[in-house]
C-alpha cells in the first residue's frame, strides 16, 4: 500500500513548538520532492516547507523561514516539520505530499496524507 500518514498535530499555546511527522509506507522518499502544506479555514492551501531527498535542497516561504524546519530520518522513512514560535495564524490542517519533481517542492503531487490539525491558541 502506497500511503503517507501525518501525525503530531495538537492544540498548543502561542509561542510553543510542535514537530509533525509524515511517514511513508509502500515506497521510500528517495528521489522524491516532499512538501508540507497547510490550509486554514477560508484560505487557499499553501506550501510551508519542501525538501528534495536526492538533491538535499530545501525551500521555505520568506514568511516562515527561520521558524519552520523540514528534516528527514531515512531509517524511519519519515519527514518532519519542526514548527517554532507558533502563532494563532499558524492554525491549519497540515498535510504532506510527494512527487518526483526535480526541484525542492512537489509541483503536481499525486500522493497526499490525510492531514493533521494544528491549533494555536492566543
Amino acid at each position: 500500500e502506497v500511503q503517507l500518514v501525518e501525525s503530531g498535530g495538537d492544540l498548543v499555546q502561542a509561542g510553543g513548538s510542535l514537530r509533525l511527522s509524515c511517514a511513508a509506507s509502500g515506497f521510500t522518499f528517495d528521489d522524491h520532492a516532499v512538501g508540507w502544506f497547510r490550509q486554514a479555514p477560508g484560505k487557499e492551501r499553501e506550501a510551508v516547507a519542501c525538501f528534495n531527498t536526492r538533491e538535499g535542497s530545501t525551500w521555505y516561504p520568506d514568511s516562515l523561514r527561520g521558524r519552520f524546519t523540514i528534516s528527514s530520518d531515512k531509517a524511519k522513512n519519515t519527514v518532519y516539520l519542526e514548527m517554532n514560535a507558533l502563532k494563532p495564524e499558524d492554525t491549519a490542517v497540515y498535510s504532506c505530499a510527494a512527487d518526483h519533481s526535480p526541484g525542492s517542492c512537489p509541483y503536481r503531487p499525486d500522493l497526499w496524507g490525510q492531514g493533521t490539525r494544528v491549533t494555536v491558541s492566543s
